[in-house]
């Protein structure tokens, strides 16, 4: 009966509420489920926003609704309940147009995470691109707490709270937030009078301090799964070990979804990059007869933001910034003649770009070049989706084709040293093998992380294993590039410190690093995006037209073309699949193989050989001269003093249009004939016809 009468009192409060003018949105995932002895804590979480405050992209001025700011908030709205802590873990403000407000009161960024009440903000390492003064500005912005306590000012104090404790229902949950230690590789020169401490050290720190005042404990740190440049405790894994005592670690910077792992039993989430997914983690505690709560269980799960609508509140609020970026997107800057930057990719989800020489990649090497004095340029293509089409450009073409804040530097390094940074550039690529019809990528390597280089001539050879990869290097007038040459050698901020000037992957403890001359190369101009619009508008006189020189090419792929081909067609009209990387962010990770096309194939016995001369020039020998034939993969030659070749009848096999027969008889006549062959996906060798004989006379 009191069971009954609970549900006649909720129905008719409810209708009272509608006629009265307000709605209550009830949902097993909003309702706080708590009672006396048990707490579910819900914690909402997004990372690596990357300036996407509303769906709209504006370095392709089109709208894009895979994730925003607008549409977490219409996530966590349908969420949200008294027990939900909400929490971003950095790379905030940088990216899609955002440094256009960094000089304003309010970042919309922030006003965006103002607005949806965000209880804590840990800086990201893209936080420090602009330098501590701005970084500092922003963060006096926030009224959400602001974490990154292993970063410090000259005076000892840390830029940012390390933790924060809040309650909820009785529960007291510390979020403890650092960034990667990596920032000082990346932004060397913003930090050089700051110190940057070890984030797992700091946060075992913290831990010790605040463990028997807390229920829960949250490190919300802008550090991926694993550590980079194997700099220790940069990576979350060394944070679980080293850190039990924490019930969730929300992670970011690798841009992957992780919807719920487990390293020395800490649960992990990680959020996908610009808002396109929300980590929800619950937590239950159950109270003890001591009176403490005791987390008993912890469930989580991604949610995608695609599928919602931005909140019109948050876009209202956000307008006005999206007014701006979208007018300066569209500033027009310059004129781009005589075709597109880019050529057509051969293959849906390969980039042309990464496969041959490209304008794009030599403009902004050109830029480089010619602010810096440099001989050679290296620059990498950060988006697969890059280009910019003929006709007008716009200043987003040029955020497009140059997607970050990066600085230019000028180091001096030996042709030797250029050699290394070349090899590990190559490593982009996978070994190329027999029967591969596709050139595929490093699962393992970044797209940002393959450079490409004008200001010398050199080849890419994809059969050699990586570290052995780059040949016929050379200056632009031919000439070989010794081990002793020093060169002149233009890059961004970004490689230069993550792995040039600093010992890493390419160059181990104890060597000779190249050496730096300049750094922030012409920043009353701005970064290297800004000199590509400045060397447009004012070098160029508004200007440019697709150049190429003709310096680099991808080798060793020695595929049949005809397969490769047939291998194209099969992954553009969709009936095979590229595969990519575990977490999404590299393409093309697997080669597309002869077996992969066999379903598709059938092949044929190559068409008849034929031969167009038989000639005996030396004693003993005749050369066999044959038609080139593309579908055959080899040829099988016989010769025979016996014109019915039943008797004395002997075989060469050749890949070569061109063979020599040799240990023959002076003054005999010989006969020769010969066959295409080619193997099938089961490597069964498949002969034409046979030619027409001819004969020749031996000396």
């Amino acid at each position: 009966m009191k069971n009954s009468m609970k549900k006649v009192f909720a129905i008719l409060l409810a209708v009272a509420m509608v006629f009265s003018g307000n709605s209550l949105m009830v949902s097993a995932e909003t309702t706080t489920t708590s009672d006396a002895n048990s707490v579910t804590i819900q914690v909402l979480s997004t990372s690596d926003l990357h300036g996407r405050f509303v769906p709209y992209d504006y370095a392709i001025n089109a709208v894009d609704n895979s994730g925003s700011l607008a549409q977490v908030a219409s996530v966590v709205k349908s969420l949200r309940n008294d027990n939900t802590l909400l929490l971003d873990v950095g790379d905030t403000i940088q990216d899609n147009s955002a440094d256009l407000f960094l000089k304003d009161d309010l970042h919309p960024m922030i006003a965006g995470m103002n607005a949806l009440g965000y209880d804590t903000w840990t800086v990201g390492n893209h936080e420090f691109n602009y330098g501590m003064d701005t970084l500092k500005k922003v963060i006096k912005q926030s009224k959400a707490t602001v974490l990154g306590g292993n970063v410090y000012n000259t005076d000892g104090t840390s830029i940012a709270a390390p933790y924060k404790i809040f309650e909820k229902n009785g529960v007291k949950i510390a979020v403890v937030g650092m960034v990667t230690p990596n920032i000082t590789k990346w932004d060397a020169q913003n930090l050089k009078s700051y110190k940057v401490t070890d984030p797992v050290k700091e946060t075992k720190k913290v831990i010790d301090q605040i463990k028997d005042k807390v229920d829960v404990i949250i490190a919300a740190e802008h550090m991926g799964e694993s550590n980079e440049y194997d700099v220790a405790d940069s990576g979350i894994k060394d944070l679980a070990a080293a850190c039990p005592e924490i019930d969730l670690i929300v992670a970011a910077h690798e841009h992957k979804g992780v919807e719920g792992v487990y390293y020395n039993n800490v649960l992990t989430v990680e959020n996908k990059s610009g808002g396109q997914t929300v980590s929800k983690v619950d937590i239950t505690l159950e109270k003890g007869a001591d009176g403490k709560y005791v987390v008993k269980n912890r469930n989580s799960k991604l949610i995608s933001t695609s599928t919602y609508k931005a909140d019109p509140d948050m876009t209202n609020i956000l307008a006005k910034y999206d007014t701006t970026a979208k007018a300066d997107a569209n500033v027009v800057i310059g004129k781009l003649k005589d075709g597109d930057l880019v050529p057509a990719n051969e293959i849906n989800g390969i980039p042309q770009a990464q496969l041959q020489e490209s304008a794009m990649i030599n403009l902004i090497n050109q830029v480089q070049m010619y602010y810096t004095g440099a001989e050679v340029s290296a620059a990498a293509m950060f988006n697969s989706n890059a280009n910019m089409k003929a006709g007008d450009i716009k200043k987003c073409d040029t955020a497009l084709i140059y997607k970050y804040a990066n600085t230019l530097y000028k180091v001096q390094m030996t042709g030797a040293q250029l050699k290394k940074y070349m090899e590990w550039s190559a490593t982009y690529y996978n070994t190329y093998k027999d029967g591969d019809l596709t050139i595929s990528f490093n699962p393992d390597v970044r797209a940002y992380n393959y450079d490409m280089f004008s200001g010398v001539k050199y080849d890419v050879n994809v059969s050699k294993e990586p570290g052995s990869r780059i040949e016929n290097l050379r200056r632009m007038n031919g000439k070989a590039i010794k081990d002793t040459d020093v060169l002149i050698v233009a890059v961004n901020n970004y490689r230069a410190n993550s792995q040039l000037l600093s010992y890493g992957p390419i160059f181990k403890e104890g060597e000779a690093l190249p050496k730096l001359l300049a750094t922030d190369v012409k920043s009353n101009i701005g970064g290297v995006r800004e000199l590509i619009r400045d060397y447009i508008t004012n070098v160029k006189k508004g200007v440019i037209k697709p150049e190429l020189s003709g310096n680099w090419k991808v080798t060793g792929n020695t595929w049949n073309r005809d397969l490769h081909q047939k291998a194209a067609e099969l992954i553009n009209t969709g009936k095979i699949t590229l595969p990519v990387s575990a977490d999404g962010r590299t393409p093309n990770v697997k080669a597309i193989t002869k077996a992969d096309i066999a379903q598709y194939v059938t092949i044929a016995a190559p068409a008849q050989a034929t031969m167009k001369s038989v000639k005996s020039k030396k004693a003993k020998t005749a050369v066999v001269t044959l038609n080139d034939m593309l579908e055959a993969e080899g040829y099988e030659i016989s010769y025979s003093t016996d014109k019915n070749f039943v008797n004395d009848v002997k075989t060469i096999t050749t890949d070569k249009n061109v063979a020599t027969l040799t240990g023959l008889k002076s003054k005999k006549t010989y006969y020769v004939k010969v066959r295409a062959l080619r193997k099938d996906f089961t490597e069964t060798v498949l002969f034409g016809d046979y030619s027409t004989v001819m004969s020749v006379k031996v000396k």
